[in-house]
């Protein structure tokens, strides 16, 4: 099942997006079904549907945290200058960071460079603590395609990361989420105006969506809709002015968004 949240004529509401999305052409023939309430549970539908070509398409959850993974694949924990830690590293960025699909990402005037990060992203669907990696499953709606976009010098300067990645735009997300694919091994790729800047698998990340929800469940209580974003591969790079980003994962979609510069 796949799950979006849509501004329509009528509002904004959760949905089902029915129908084929594997390419733009197939994605005008689908639909959306509206949810009565929220994605949780066995969702209830109130009968209306409209084509997916007539509604706008939001960010997916409202997500009242952003749980991140930092180093979480090896080679991009070495193209950053370091190595990859023994345990997780954590970090939050703040939910008004959440941008949806084709939202413009605003680079702050002063900050230089910005970096695309592309990354998969976990969603919670229950309330849940203390979860062991095997029962992780049990607690997740499904997963999404994240950026944890990055201003790298403001990252340096500070010496943690919170101003560096928590600005506003900072986490587009999207462009739904996917309840059925399973997570262990999937294509990833980041490409900015069409250039491929980061490819690989989610095979690589040194810790998985298992280990990843019981390091952070056993520091924090999760709640439904919370995001957890499970790293990046290496790649990462500046994006412009006048740039647009799409980050493609297997099994879920594409999530695109331009660029530009505040202040100009």
């Amino acid at each position: 099942m796949r799950l979006g949240r849509i501004a329509s004529p009528d509002g904004v509401a959760f949905v089902t997006i029915e129908g084929d999305v594997s390419t733009p052409e197939n994605a005008a023939r689908a639909t959306v079904r509206e949810i009565a309430e929220h994605p949780f549970g066995t969702p209830e539908f109130t009968g209306r549907t409209w084509p997916l070509a007539d509604v706008r398409l939001l960010a997916p959850i409202l997500a009242s945290k952003v749980i991140c993974m930092g180093k979480n694949y090896a080679a991009h924990a070495a193209e950053m200058g370091g190595v990859a830690p023994e345990d997780p590293v954590i970090f939050l960025k703040p939910n008004t960071a959440i941008v949806g699909p084709h939202v413009p990402i605003q680079l702050p005037a002063d900050a230089h460079p910005v970096h695309h990060e592309g990354e998969l992203a976990v969603v919670i669907g229950r309330p849940c603590k203390d979860v062991s990696a095997a029962r992780a499953a049990e607690n997740i709606l499904g997963y999404t395609i994240a950026n944890d976009v990055s201003a790298r010098d403001q990252q340096k300067k500070d010496g943690q990361w919170m101003r560096a990645k928590g600005h506003d735009t900072f986490c587009p997300v999207g462009p739904w989420i996917d309840t059925d694919v399973d997570p262990f091994d999937l294509d990833l790729r980041t490409e900015v105006n069409g250039e491929v800047r980061q490819h690989s698998r989610t095979s690589l990340m040194i810790h998985d969506v298992g280990a990843i929800i019981e390091w952070v469940s056993a520091v924090m209580t999760l709640l439904p809709g919370d995001l957890i974003l499970t790293g990046t591969p290496e790649g990462v790079g500046p994006i412009e002015d006048g740039d647009t980003v799409s980050i493609t994962i297997e099994g879920i979609g594409t999530l695109s968004n331009p660029v530009v510069r505040k202040g100009k």
